[in-house]
């Protein structure tokens, strides 16, 4: 580790997990480089209190790390929030008091903060803050414009914009209310295509495109959330798999006269607006066109001059196309960047602004995480990837216009994650390691180091320190599924074992696509596996077939039945397991939330004897009660697969329960509703199947909370304690 360690050695405890200061250090989040270089500022937790954030910078200047803005000095109340912007935070998973996002003006003179339903604007020059608007109404999705002359936010389901210098307020649109959303996205499309807004500037100020929501085709439900003291009724309109989606229309809409141009999306109009961006000219909107399938992506190009548009590129996929956000349009106005998996990985193509193929910029069997910066100058592209090994992320480089090798700039051993500044000459770094919390450095763009933004050493200060001595480093390897693919897996296993002990273990699973849990890199979460390896349990971990990063064809197993090839992968890995002299084979339980819950589910279904007991946490049970994009990507339209949707429910499976099962669930969960949970205990009551359960009222599918999520850690512990010893 690194360092030398006066303090005295302690076990961990799950009281110790969940408590302030967290074990995980204070390494820094948000992070971000000022417009002019010059600083790089972040968030952070107050001492007294970790869940209130203030802004902070590192300046470059004088080598300093500052408070740069105090959240109570801009508010310091309790926040109201509106129950749209409580979604919002939900899916953006974003969590805490304070300063919980901010924005850069354009010149690096001023910051913007939402807080508390309105906007504050922060001026370097003379230190002080504004409050830019002062409404009962809650301002959203706040920005500032290109040039920075305005910030534009979503008030009463309508666009405004606001300009900083006069303070008068343009309404951009009117008509928003009730089912009808200008500038917003979708329940789909902020939950499952990571797009959290409706609208975008065109660079130079004078449009604004925007999406126009009409949610009268989805059919109204009755949700409930359950608190401890009431019951909380909503209408909410949620697209069930099968049934109508939002009627969306991209508009374009002058600054100046607020007048809007509607873009002919064609005659389908049971599709989605999955991106949107201007190209640099600020004449032409660029917009991704999906059908319903999934399985066709446009890249559709409109020309608000001329009322024009043409189809840039099309993608196509026999079962779907992942959305990603790696479309890059060049200075030089010819070209632009774009990401696609059309041979099996994700990789990066070169394409002139007339739709033509120039190159592919990388290649092999190994995938593309994003575009991190491009320096047309030196005529390279900065990229997140996984051409070394899959279980880290690195920065690299690759020739933009010319044949060329890819280059690895950060340090092997370490799983980063990168910022790079707009000039490209130096990037921040956070990287970790599965023993190592996250550590910031500043780099030059060749990885040269220049400074720590927060070292985060585990000396004897760090919170870490005193449980150090009694972690263990997993074991990673590889198994062949059932087709020859490579399934990676990840074992902790106890400090001190007796020859001829055989220890129960506990499997954990995610499972799902879009997921990978066998990584080289920092989870608080394995704070709790390593928790339970010094209780004497073994902990292992394997990404099945379906999950992310590995390539297309390694996702592509999962299309159209769901919980099959999954549960034949977590199968394998048992049959390893059992060859194990120090494991007891008939102690192997499994545990997972979410996807990992319906995971649970099906193997103690479906594979009885290889799972002795399950814990499954807010679990999908069913897939016609979740959402359209999410569920028809992966197993079709229900009209179409009708018996996939069957089989890949966990009902039919339930009379073959064998051992014990304990199922938890938030609720209040907006996003895996708590009926799912309930189907499966009415399920388990009828066929007189005994399980147990622990519901948690008021909490979401995050379970938040220090006393929830120590609750649940003892709850679970003492559910495997019970059954393996």
């Amino acid at each position: 580790m690194g360092a030398t360690h006066a303090v005295s050695a302690q076990p961990l405890s799950i009281e110790r997990i969940f408590s302030d200061p967290g074990l995980s250090g204070k390494a820094p989040v948000k992070l971000k480089f000022s417009p002019d270089g010059s600083r790089v500022t972040y968030l952070q937790g107050k001492v007294e209190d970790y869940n209130r954030y203030d802004l902070w910078e590192y300046n470059l200047k004088d080598n300093t790390n500052r408070l740069l803005v105090d959240s109570e000095a801009l508010f310091s109340g309790p926040e109201s929030l509106s129950d749209e912007e409580k979604a919002r935070r939900e899916r953006q998973r974003i969590f805490g008091k304070g300063i919980l996002e901010y924005t850069w003006s354009k010149d690096g003179t001023a910051l913007l903060f939402p807080l508390n339903g309105d906007l504050y604007y922060y001026s370097l020059k003379d230190a002080k803050s504004k409050k830019l608007t002062n409404t009962p109404q809650f301002e959203t999705d706040a920005r500032f414009s290109p040039k920075g002359n305005y910030v534009s936010f979503i008030r009463d389901q309508n666009i405004f914009a606001l300009n900083i210098s006069t303070g008068q307020e343009t309404q951009l649109t009117k008509d928003g209310g009730g089912v009808i959303k200008n500038g917003m996205a979708e329940f789909v499309a902020q939950e499952e295509m990571s797009r959290m807004t409706g609208y975008w500037w065109a660079g130079d100020e004078s449009k604004v495109a925007f999406t126009r929501v009409d949610e009268t085709p989805v059919a109204e439900a009755i949700r409930n959330e359950i608190y401890a003291e009431e019951v909380k009724l909503f209408n909410q309109r949620y697209p069930f798999t099968g049934t109508a989606n939002v009627d969306i229309q991209l508009g374009v809409v002058t600054l100046n006269n607020q007048q809007i141009d509607w873009v002919d999306l064609g005659k389908d109009k049971d599709i989605y607006i999955a991106r949107a961006k201007w190209l640099k000219d600020s004449q032409t909107l660029s917009y991704q066109w999906q059908d319903r399938s999934q399985q066709t992506l446009e890249l559709r190009f409109f020309d608000t001059k001329k009322k024009t548009q043409r189809v840039a590129l099309t993608e196509k996929s026999d079962t779907w196309i992942n959305l990603h956000k790696d479309l890059r349009f060049l200075d030089d106005k010819q070209h632009f960047i774009w990401a696609s998996e059309r041979n099996g990985f994700k990789h990066l193509y070169l394409y002139s602004v007339n739709g033509e193929l120039v190159r592919q910029i990388t290649d092999g069997e190994w995938i593309v995480d994003g575009i991190k910066g491009i320096d047309e100058k030196k005529g390279l592209v900065y990229f997140s990837g996984r051409a070394d090994s899959v279980l880290e992320s690195h920065l690299y480089t690759a020739p933009l216009f010319k044949k060329g090798e890819t280059t690895r700039i950060t340090e092997a051993g370490s799983y980063h994650n990168v910022v790079m500044a707009d000039d490209h000459q130096s990037f921040i770094d956070s990287f970790s390691s599965v023993n190592q919390p996250t550590s910031v450095a500043l780099r030059k763009s060749n990885g040269e180091f220049i400074t720590w933004l927060e070292q985060n050493s585990l000396d004897d200060a760090h919170p870490l320190t005193p449980y150090l001595s009694h972690l263990v480093t997993p074991e990673y390897g590889t198994l062949k599924a059932n087709d020859g693919q490579t399934l990676n897996y990840r074992l902790f296993k106890p400090a001190k074992m007796k020859k001829g002990v055989k220890h129960p273990v506990i499997v954990n699973v995610y499972g799902g696509p879009h997921a990978q849990r066998v990584t080289n890199s920092w989870r608080s979460k394995n704070l709790y596996f390593q928790y339970m390896v010094q209780q004497g349990y073994v902990i292992f971990q394997l990404d099945n077939r379906g999950s992310y990063n590995r390539g297309k064809k390694f996702e592509d197993a999962i299309y159209k039945h769901l919980g099959v090839v999954e549960v034949e992968d977590q199968i394998t890995g048992v049959e390893f397991l059992r060859t194990l002299d120090f494991v007891d084979a008939n102690r192997i339980g499994i545990y997972g939330h979410s996807y990992g819950g319906y995971m649970a589910l099906m193997t103690m279904f479906k594979a009885g004897d290889y799972f002795q007991a399950g814990v499954s946490g807010a679990p999908v049970t069913d897939w016609a009660l979740y959402d359209t994009h999410y569920t028809e990507r992966y197993l079709g339209h229900p009209a179409t697969n009708a018996k996939g949707y069957e089989a890949s429910a966990v009902f039919p499976y339930a009379d073959n329960l064998k051992g014990p099962l304990l199922i938890y669930h938030g609720m209040a969960d907006d996003n895996v509703l708590f009926t799912h949970a309930t189907k499966m205990f009415k399920v388990l009551q009828d066929k007189v199947k005994p399980f147990d359960m622990m519901t948690y009222p008021g909490s979401k599918h995050s379970l938040r909370g220090k006393e929830v999520q120590t609750h649940l850690h003892k709850t679970i512990t003492q559910f495997f304690d019970r059954e393996f010893k």
